[in-house]
């Protein structure tokens, strides 16, 4: 499975589009890029594969790999991206600003089920994130 997630960045937040197949999933946001710096910066433009993960603090999760100079980088449920994420992606029902959206556990669970159904059915996922 390819997942596409399309950017657009803003000083505040990223926002995006994230498909499969031409298909909208989910909208996300992110942090504002600073140049990859941990904790603070939205991931890279690239190619990463996706896992399951679980920690306490998320439970059962999606795990985005090999994120260079970076690790734990998560999608899980936030709305405001400045005061909840240190780096991951938040999907979101609706954006409602630069780095804010709606709906967050939703969306999460509409884009963890599809992701589960493919790695359970042994699939690789592929995220392609993209301006």
């Amino acid at each position: 499975m390819v997942l596409i997630l399309k950017r657009t960045y803003f000083p505040e937040g990223t926002n995006g589009k994230l498909e499969c197949e031409g298909k909208l999933i989910c909208n996300t946001i992110e942090l504002p890029w600073k140049n990859n710096e941990r904790r603070v910066s939205c991931v890279p433009e690239g190619k990463y594969f996706l896992s399951k993960r679980y920690s306490k603090k998320h439970k059962w999760h999606i795990e985005v790999r090999n994120v260079f100079g970076r690790s734990g980088i998560l999608f899980h449920p936030a709305n405001n991206a400045m005061k909840e994420l240190n780096g991951c992606i938040a999907p979101v029902t609706k954006i409602s600003g630069a780095g804010l959206g709606l709906m967050s556990r939703k969306a999460c669970t509409t884009f963890k089920t599809l992701v589960y159904k493919a790695l359970d059915k042994n699939e690789k996922v592929v995220l392609i994130i993209q301006s």
